[in-house]
């Protein structure tokens, strides 16, 4: 019988521990897997084995960009329920530039009203961006699609409901553009979204990461062997690093569209900061899972574990990326 349901990013150890294991495994005939759960798919696969990997090989296009970060605490950003809530109106047809939207997109507070993503796409429009991600071009002017019915299987049945339905990729524009568009349309602040997708990828769509050898995990033209790597496949795509084994409906998107790849991940961050995610409950914890953490929800999508460990670590290098502003910095530049 499978166990309770999850979806999200990969465990990655601090490059120490990844030294030790290898010195172990130097010394033995075998070493114990870091197993760590993972969500995708709507289950949790509290038995899906991923040996921990130093990140210059789990992110093959950030290894030589992005530069080491200690983390430093940050105070959560303020929920309100106000920010990004759409006019009476309603969206504009094709999502048209619409003067008057928020300037900078908050955090807004569980189970409050979201914007479609005409509005937002309306919204952000009317403040343009110039691109600074070349490489994003073909990715940036794809859209995504749907998601299947049971995308959401395992958490509350408002995720399958509410949350699901609204995921589309429907948006094309700069890369900053559209994780403005995703923060406004899933009610994050869009500071944690430009901190994260730095971290993940440095904001490059082309990034592959995660590679393994189970071709079960391979999503469709990306067989063991296809993308590079002897024997293995990448398992995670595009700007958030999205896991094909747990997002198996979201694909081609997550790989093609750069918005669609957003639009999935903050569903996800949505769905457990509306405290839909109550099999985090049931697995080993750092403290009771609850509706409203943001910062609990990034480490999240990092270790499938609540305000563990390696999850508030995660969430401590996107704060520093945040406290820097690293995608203003000179060096994250790439027109």
């Amino acid at each position: 019988m499978a166990g309770p349901v999850w979806r999200g990013r990969r465990i990655r150890l601090p490059l120490s521990a990844v030294a030790a294991v290898v010195l172990v495994g130097l010394l033995a005939a075998t070493v114990a897997g870091v197993w760590w759960a993972r969500r995708g798919g709507g289950e949790l696969r509290v038995g899906s084995s991923r040996q921990a990997a130093a990140p210059s090989a789990s992110a093959t296009a950030t290894a030589e960009a992005s530069p080491d970060v200690t983390p430093s605490p940050s105070a959560s950003p303020t929920a309100t329920s106000a920010a990004t809530a759409p006019p009476a109106g309603g969206a504009p047809a094709g999502g048209a530039a619409v003067a008057g939207g928020p300037s900078h997109f908050a955090t807004v507070a569980p189970g409050s009203s979201l914007p479609s993503s005409g509005q937002c796409a309306g919204w952000v429009r009317a403040q343009p961006f110039p691109e600074n991600k070349r490489v994003n071009g073909p990715f940036n002017q794809s859209t995504g699609h749907g998601l299947a019915a049971d995308f959401f299987t395992g958490d509350d049945a408002r995720a399958a409901s509410q949350v699901s339905p609204r995921v589309d990729g429907a948006f094309t524009g700069t890369t900053r553009q559209i994780l403005r568009w995703a923060a406004c349309k899933w009610g994050i602040d869009e500071d944690i979204v430009y901190a994260q997708a730095a971290k993940e990828s440095w904001w490059r769509q082309t990034t592959q990461g995660d590679f393994g050898a189970d071709p079960a995990a391979c999503p469709p033209g990306h067989g063991l062997g296809a993308d590079g790597q002897a024997g293995q496949c990448p398992q995670s795509y595009g700007i958030l690093q999205n896991r094909y084994p747990y997002e198996r409906s979201s694909w081609p998107g997550i790989s093609r569209s750069t918005a669609m790849n957003a639009d999935t991940a903050y569903a996800i961050w949505r769905v457990c900061f509306d405290g839909y995610e109550q099999w985090l409950n049931t697995v080993d914890r750092g403290r009771q899972y609850a509706a409203g953490d943001a910062w609990g929800c990034v480490g999240r999508w990092f270790a499938g574990r609540w305000h563990t460990g390696p999850a508030d670590q995660y969430a401590g290098a996107v704060q520093g990326y945040l406290n820097q502003r690293i995608w203003e910095q000179g060096n994250f530049q790439e027109p």
